[in-house]
């Protein structure tokens, strides 16, 4: 069973990786050798069909070149014809095309296709490979079980087969040495047999994740995967999203020479046939597609042949084919040792590029950002939150990043986001010589543009270890990173109180740059609302249909005073045709007559009564005489820090000098809140909201209101306090509060209980009292999370059985039905179940017993409306020890279980449903869920979601966990 090619995992078509200690296994699938061809020259004639007439003849057949195709997971092997698109480049056209129209559809609205990852791997690092399995396994939520069913369905669609990872007499191809294989790692063994030592135990993992390569090397030579068939596989839904990531690597085996291989022979043919599968998938399939971009600066690195070949492809290629991009130096040739210090921040690591990707594919699976969307949306991606009362960014000077580390730990203390300013870096300066007139190739020793992204990444993994104000940000598979401190990515014009050249061509490398901070995946980006029409409205069209980064119109009047009705211009002007999410204005006094310094705030006022949707707008005067102006404006404010050496700005000032002034002038009163309950000294709410106010330096108060009935609370001082922010109510109270709020929102009316009280005040100043439920988003979020976009699309009506019947049902019913599942409820009172299928829809089962001939049992109602169980909501008491019936959890497709208790840690139904491998969701999250949707609520601002998630679990987890 000899492999005449001593094959690495690099050189396969599909890489299923079971990382142990021990052992890399992969799927692979032979084919038939690729034509040889000529050296390339340039990635637009490789595209073109008539390339190499007038060079070394190639194989040819039919007339075209003969390309070496396959089926992704086919035994078969099929030779096909390259059919390119014509991609010569043209010549700038001097007069600006008409400016294209917005278009409302986001790219990646309900995304369920596989990602892409392009790029040069380094020449050991093998980085695209790692990342894309690392990705793949983050996707499904790191568990084992799911992959090995995503591995069993390829098997089974298309026949696939295993190989070893690089032993040349383990496997053959046959389907003995497949099925061992399989069975070896399924028994927790390595693909070959060999038993782990029990001293390692703790390193034994199963599938880690699926990355599928577009180009492969077997004995026969190399071939690529068709973009037709990569395009058929994901239309029969057997790729997907969650089912592997797809590899087109420019410096995958292939490209070097091997013992019997002349991979120079080939070159040109492997070039042509991946850009044009890499334009295929992105522009005819839409596919989500990351550029990874690897520069390692040791020299034997990458090598040079390699570092031409990713001249000529990148600009032609990997840019114009991609929407996101990662940057990685050497993190990918890191010895173990270094990839484990975690001691030092300050290191870059392996793991902190794992991160990053995974952090880019969040914000581009988030929903779009809607103009105008409220806080009380509760919106993942909301500029109202984001952009919210009391939050701050700061804004760094600094010419390199790295100069900052030393300061990063405090200065997360006390802000909500970081400033990256583009025009102060020393790379910004290098960018703009690399691209002056005067410059000529030979000059170009650095890649300026690599090192703005970089640079950025950086500052990010300075900030993860303290970014304790990050708010939430949802990851496909479950997961949510709660440690990305956003970043707004600024390029400040001279005229405008930055560095950055505004003459013509200035201007054009400016929105060249804040193109490449929407490829960063970017929180927010800040867009001057003063140049150039037409490359603005291209900005934010591809920022539209692309991308999910804010956008924050900006406009600085500097050295000239306006009037209030110019400065209402000027915010009405960021809104950009209410293309713009936030608004930025800042003015310019001479002096502080007649209370100037409040002019940008005022205006601010009136300009957001004037446009609808409102968005919000931040008002600030340049200078020491527009301090006052920085503790006037109540939201996203810019600041420095006690601990830099310097201010970026004249007139800056601290957080801590900023709230402690609005503090003092009575913009921020010190308000009480409490959880409403009785024989809640169990309650972990007050220290989880306490500590988040603690957090981000709010000056209120939590207590506990332990009171047997209503009216004691709403008679005693709390409730009737001027400085009553609002309060959570739980059990007994959540019905009874109802007559005592002077609003109801929809779901506390459809849901017909109340968990959080919210204090406003109306035009006049009359206090009102909103009665709101969070409970549902409790349930709803973290299902939705790991649902996914998907699951309507499967095929069976997806379904949900709640167990129960108090007020906790009613939400999950609420939360089942946003969801777009069916209800099933069961109940051993069944005339509570009745109640709630009459007031929510679905129906009633009398037992959860699989008896088709009793149509009100589980099984039966199942089965009549052909659906799917994805979802057990129980309700239940902990102490009721409810466990479902086996039948349940027999399936291949397991449901989620989740059961709403958060004591006990671990419940019978929760042993149950891990045991055979199911999904599940403990109480904990829900209780953090809520409370970060009353938090917000409340402040009127993005919640601390990391903060309040320790402090649950350090409550309800075991001791011995």
């Amino acid at each position: 069973m000899k492999n005449p090619l001593a094959l690495t995992p690099l050189a396969l078509s599909l890489s299923l990786v079971a990382m142990t200690a021990f052992s890399t296994t992969s799927f692979v699938i032979p084919s038939a050798p690729l034509a040889a061809t000529a050296t390339a020259t340039t990635v637009a004639s490789l595209l073109n069909p008539s390339f190499n007439e007038n060079d070394k003849p190639i194989r040819k057949k039919g007339g075209k070149h003969e390309i070496r195709h396959r089926f992704p997971f086919s035994h078969s092997s099929l030779a096909l014809s390259a059919t390119t698109k014509d991609s010569t480049s043209k010549t700038k056209d001097e007069t600006p095309p008409k400016a294209p129209q917005p278009k409302p559809n986001y790219k990646f609205q309900n995304y369920d296709k596989p990602i892409i990852l392009m790029g040069l791997s380094s020449t050991n690092g093998n980085e695209l490979e790692r990342l894309a399995v690392y990705l793949s396994g983050a996707l499904v939520g790191n568990q084992p079980k799911k992959l090995e069913k995503l591995v069993e369905n390829l098997e089974r669609s298309q026949g696939a087969g295993l190989l070893g990872g690089g032993d040349d007499d383990f496997f053959d191809g046959d389907d003995e040495d497949i099925e061992e294989m399989i069975q070896n790692i399924k028994n927790g063994k390595t693909a070959k047999g060999e038993e782990i030592p029990k001293s390692d135990e703790d390193q034994r993992k199963v599938i880690a994740g699926i990355s599928l390569s577009a180009l492969g090397l077997d004995a026969e030579g190399p071939f690529v995967l068709d973009a037709s068939l990569i395009r058929d596989l994901i239309r029969q839904k057997t790729l997907s999203l969650k089912s592997g990531v797809i590899v087109l690597d420019f410096n995958h085996a292939a490209f070097r020479d091997q013992e019997g291989y002349n991979a120079e022979e080939f070159e040109v043919d492997l070039i042509r046939a991946l850009s044009s599968v890499a334009m295929q998938l992105y522009k005819d399939e839409g596919l989500l597609s990351v550029f990874v971009n690897v520069q390692p600066d040791e020299e034997d690195g990458m090598s040079e042949e390699a570092k031409e070949r990713k001249k000529m492809v990148e600009n032609d290629v990997l840019i114009p084919f991609t929407d996101y991009e990662l940057c990685i130096k050497n993190e990918g040739l890191l010895t173990a040792a270094k990839e484990g210090n975690e001691t030092d921040s300050s290191l870059p690591s392996w793991k902190d590029m794992e991160w990053e990707l995974q952090r880019i594919v969040a914000r581009a699976l988030l929903p779009p950002p809607v103009v105008g969307e409220s806080a009380a949306s509760g919106g993942a991606n909301s500029a109202d939150l984001l952009m919210g009362l009391n939050t701050f960014f700061l804004s760094l000077s600094f010419p390199k990043v790295e100069d900052a580390a030393q300061y990063v730990e405090e200065m997360c203390k006390d802000v909500d986001s970081m400033e990256y300013r583009v025009d102060l870096l020393a790379s910004a300066k290098e960018y703009l010589e690399q691209n002056s007139e005067t410059c000529n190739e030979d000059d170009k020793k650095s890649d300026p543009r690599f090192d703005i992204l970089y640079q950025q990444q950086r500052l990010r993994m300075l900030c993860r270890p303290f970014a304790q104000r990050a708010p939430a940000l949802p990851f496909a598979g479950s997961d949510i990173i709660d440690d990305a401190l956003p970043i707004v990515y600024t390029v400040r014009t001279a005229h405008q109180a930055g560095t950055w050249p505004d003459d013509e061509a200035g201007i054009r490398q400016m929105f060249d740059l804040l193109e490449l901070g929407l490829r960063s995946a970017v929180e927010v980006l800040d867009v001057e609302s003063a140049w150039n029409k037409h490359l603005t409205d291209r900005l934010l069209v591809k920022a539209q249909q692309r991308y999910t980064s804010l956008i924050l119109g900006s406009h600085h009047v500097v050295g000239s005073e306006v009037s209030m009705e110019e400065a209402i211009n000027l915010y009405r002007q960021c809104r950009m045709s209410n293309r713009a999410h936030g608004g930025k204005v800042v003015l310019s006094i001479n002096d502080n007559e007649n209370n100037k310094d409040q002019m940008a705030y005022e205006a601010a006022v009136a300009a957001a009564k004037m446009d609808d949707p409102e968005i919000p707008n931040i008002g600030l005067i340049l200078g020491e005489q527009g301090s006052y102006s920085r503790i006037l404006n109540p939201r996203f404010t810019p600041v420095t820090h006690e601990s830099l050496p310097a201010k970026a700005a004249p007139g800056q000032l601290t957080a801590a000098e900023i709230m402690a002034g609005r503090v003092l002038t009575g913009q921020i009163p010190s308000q009480k809140y409490a959880i409403l309950g009785h024989n809640i000294a169990y309650s972990v709410s007050p220290q989880m909201h306490g500590s988040a106010f603690e957090a981000v330096r709010l000056p209120h108060v939590y207590t506990r209101a332990d009171v047997a009935t209503v009216e004691e609370f709403v008679e005693g001082p709390i409730w009737n306090d001027d400085n009553f922010g609002g309060c959570s109510v739980t059990i007994p109270h959540k019905q009874n509060i109802i007559p005592h709020v002077d609003i109801l929102t929809d779901a506390a009316k459809e849901i017909g209980s109340v968990n959080t009280v919210i204090v406003k005040k109306d035009k006049f100043g009359t206090r009102v009292l909103i009665g709101d439920n969070t409970d549902w988003k409790g349930i709803f979020n973290p299902l939705k999370r790991k649902l996914g976009d998907d699951f309507k699309k499967k095929g069976p009506q997806g379904m949900a059985l709640i167990l129960g019947g108090g007020g906790t049902a009613r939400a999950a019913a609420y939360a089942a039905s946003k969801l777009g599942l069916e209800r099933i409820y069961f109940n051993r009172t069944p005339e509570k179940a009745m109640d709630l299928a009459k007031e929510f829809g679905g129906v009633v089962a009398r037992s959860l017993d699989n008896d088709a001939e009793s149509s009100d049992s589980l099984g039966a109602i199942l089965a009549e409306q052909k659906g799917s169980l994805e979802v057990v909501i129980s309700t239940l008491p902990a102490a009721a020890e409810f466990t479902l019936p086996e039948w349940v959890l027999a399936s291949s497709a397991l449901p989620i279980v989740f059961d709403v208790n958060y004591k006990p840690y671990w419940t019978a139904l929760l042993l149950q449903a891990t045991e055979k491998g199911c999904d599940v969701v403990r109480g904990s999250e829900m209780l953090w869920e809520q409370g970060v949707g009353q938090f917000e609520l409340w402040t009127g601002r993005t919640a601390p979601y990391g903060v309040m998630k320790k402090v649950v679990l350090q409550n309800c987890l075991p001791t011995s966990d």
